[in-house]
Formats: structure tokens, sequence, C-alpha cells
């Protein structure tokens, strides 16, 4: 294994991306990204349709060639060492792309030697991994009779057949019922626990919350915001302040006071009946304060204050003006099916 990119201050990077660009036709589907993934994490990449994340992980597979830019990953470089390249990666797609006519076992037992394994290896691989992803049961049936769930993991299977240093999963789950997606997770954290090294591309903000270590996120080719989950809830600047007293009764009568005094600007408090909370938003600890001083000093008694970031889903909101799922301008019909994630 070639030694990968370090940085300054001594974290190895598994994956470097710098500048990266890539057209079809007068389309930009990236626009010069940057992007590190540190060795052993998770790296979210979150953007709606058409962001541009599926380019980029067929960049970083080898799968298309890049316009301009730079990216390595483990060491070799995407374009110059695409052979060295693909013995130290898996990749997994929006969809499971096993030989539906093939059993389990030899879905993974031909992909083994493809990748070079000899037959003993690769047969002690296949039973490995059957029994990891709990497909022992299945492995002699083809795999048009397993579940969604199944081919699924099946994939993820085939995915980690040669040890890769690093795993692309570009939207893992779509798809899957709850249950199964939660036994993705599980297989997802577990590999992570082995070292490898994931590239998570995600529209799920759940799945990015549960996986992600870290986040980019990406929006019409460009990233506009990297950092840590709590990182970039708190770049949003809003908080919520809940507040429950111990009588119900006062809640709203509190509500009417904050508001009456102005301590949070424009933005109006919320009665919770249900929690018997009220619902402060505040942008600063002053307000934070000023609230808590204001019910303390009119002599109300509390029995809970706490502060809460907005969720994820409201940070993808705000840092690109829409939801994550939410469809972008389509691209040509000749070039869609490159741009579309």
């Amino acid at each position: 294994m070639k030694r990968i990119h370090e940085d300054p201050v001594g974290a190895s990077h598994a994956v470097t991306v710098r500048g990266l660009v890539k057209h079809y036709g007068e389309t930009k589907a990236l626009d010069g990204v940057d992007l590190d993934v540190r060795e052993g994490t998770v790296m979210g990449v979150l953007g709606p349709n058409g962001a541009g994340k599926t380019t980029l992980v067929r960049i970083l597979s080898t799968l298309i060639t890049p316009d301009a830019g730079q990216a390595t990953v483990a060491g070799y470089d995407v374009v110059r060492q695409p052979r060295q390249l693909r013995r130290v990666i898996g990749l997994t797609g929006q969809y499971a792309s096993v030989d539906e006519k093939l059993p389990g076992w030899e879905n993974l037992y031909m992909i083994g030697r493809l990748l070079d394994l000899s037959r003993k290896d690769a047969r002690t691989r296949a039973d490995e991994l059957l029994e990891r992803f709990s497909l022992t049961e299945a492995a002699r049936r083809p795999a048009s009779t397993y579940s969604g769930g199944m081919r699924r993991r099946l994939d993820l299977a085939a995915s980690m057949i040669g040890r890769p240093a690093v795993l692309y999963l570009d939207e893992p789950t779509t798809g899957l019922d709850p249950r199964t997606r939660n036994e993705v997770w599980d297989e997802v954290q577990r590999m992570v626990g082995d070292g490898v090294t994931v590239l998570l591309t995600t529209q799920y903000m759940e799945e990015a919350e549960q996986l992600a270590s870290e986040l980019t996120v990406v929006d019409r080719g460009k990233v506009i915001a990297t950092g840590g989950i709590e990182e970039l809830k708190a770049r949003v600047g809003g908080r919520t302040l809940r507040v429950r007293p111990v009588d119900p009764l006062q809640l709203r009568p509190l509500a009417g006071m904050l508001d009456e005094l102005g301590i949070t600007g424009l933005s109006t408090t919320t009665v919770d009946t249900e929690s018997g909370t009220l619902l402060v938003p505040i942008l600063s600890d002053e307000q934070l304060t000023a609230v808590v001083g204001a019910v303390t000093a009119r002599g109300i008694t509390i029995s809970a204050i706490t502060t809460e970031l907005p969720s994820l889903d409201e940070v993808f909101l705000s840092l690109t003006g829409h939801r994550a799922g939410a469809p972008q301008e389509a691209a040509p019909a000749d070039t869609r099916e490159e741009v579309a994630v």
C-alpha cells in the first residue's frame, strides 16, 4: 500500500481532491471541487439531485476522467494510476449490481477471482463475507430470489471482497425499508471500525447524522460548506431555547411576556402544549441570557431549560435554499444519466 497524503498537522488523508472539474456539454457537473477525507472516517457528501455527487464518485473510482483538477485516493492518482487504484477501492452504487442469475456465493467468488485472489482465498473470503452479512443460509440460492435488503447486503459484501482501503457508498440505502436501512448502517459502522475509509453520498439527513464524522455539502457542482455536523449546525446561527415552566398554565403568559419585551427581535416564541414547553428562537448567547434573566426576574419557576441546534435538514435548507431531495434544473437529455445523482 502506498503512503497516503498527510496534512501539515499530521492527520492522514485517504482521499485528496483539488479543483476537480467535469463538463457534460454545456453542463458543469463539477466546478472546482476540493475535498479531504481523513483515513478511517466516514465523509458524508450531501447534495440535491444533480448536485454532482455521483459524478464525483465516478471520477474517484476511475469510471470517468475529470476535465481539470487532481485527485488521489490511498496515495494513487485517479488519472495516472487507475489500475493500481482499483485494487484498493470498493464501490456500492445506488442500486445493487449483482448477477441475479448466480447464487450469492458464486457472485462473491467470481469477484474475488476477478480481483486476482487465488481459488482458495476467493472461497474463504466469500464464506467470511456471507457469514458477516447474514447471508450464509441463502448462499446457494440465485440472487434473483433475494429480497431488496439481501441484495443490498450482497452488494456491500461484493465491494468488500478485496479488503478495500477506501469504500464509496453512493446513496447505499435508496429504496430500502427502515429496518434494512439500519442493518446497512450497522455494517458500514463495522467496516469503519475495521479501518476502512468511507465516502458516503446521501440525501437522507438521518443517514448522514448516523454515519458521518464530517460533512461536505455540494450544490450545483460546488462545495458550499464543510465541517462536522455540529459545526455546520452552529454555522447557521440559529438555536432554539426550550423552556419548561413547572406550571403549564404559565406557558402562554410567558410567551406573551417574552414577545412584548422583544428579546428575540422579530422572531416569536411558540407554545408546545403537548410537551409543556416554550420554544424561543435565539441568535446569540446574549439573547439566551436575557431570556433566562427575564423569566427568573418575574419569579416563574422553571423545571427544565435546554438549547437545541437546528436539524441537519434545516441546515441544508439554509445553505442551499432547498431541501436535499429537491430536484434542480434538468441536465440535457443526452447527459442526464451522467449528471443525475
